[in-house]
């Protein structure tokens, strides 16, 4: 029994027993911060989880705020727009309270001339060879020919 006492007081199994606790010690703390991670990973995805069903209960809401305010500015251009279209009108309308304004485009849109004036009506060289190569304007019926030359005036009126 001497030997066996005297083992337990020697420097090797001292220095065993000290290894022994220590890797029992390390060992523990491991296990406590592993149970201490998986909790905190269990929090980590609730926390997840709450922001996810945020983002899905907010997407539909902000899709709809930012669709409207893009409506907004849209309706406000045209607003102005149509602001600026109602003011040139209003131009447009004051010019032919013009007396002179209303002769002139008189003159220019029908070609009327004042008693004493001589009128003359230039053609175009081009112009005429073109509308001589439609030999199609006989064969039509009369009100075809007459919706065609609305049509051309309206056309060199859009030009002009």
């Amino acid at each position: 029994m001497a030997v066996k006492d005297r083992d337990r007081f020697s420097t090797a199994t001292r220095i065993r027993i000290i290894g022994e606790q220590t890797a029992a010690r390390v060992y523990r703390s491991q296990t406590k911060r592993q149970a201490r991670r998986s909790r905190l990973t269990g929090r980590a995805a609730l926390l997840a989880m709450v922001l996810c069903s945020l983002v899905v209960a907010l997407a539909y809401p902000i899709r709809q705020y930012v669709a409207q305010r893009a409506e907004i500015a849209d309706l406000q251009r045209e607003q102005r727009e149509t602001r600026q279209r109602v003011e040139d009108l209003r131009d447009l309308k004051a010019r032919w309270q013009d007396d002179a304004y209303a002769e002139q485009q008189v003159r220019l849109r029908l070609h009327y001339v004042m008693p004493g004036e001589t009128g003359f009506v230039v053609v175009d060289p081009d112009a005429a060879k073109q509308a001589r190569a439609e030999a199609g304007a006989a064969d039509r019926p009369w009100y075809r020919n007459v919706w065609d030359g609305v049509d051309k005036a309206d056309a060199a009126a859009r030009r002009g």
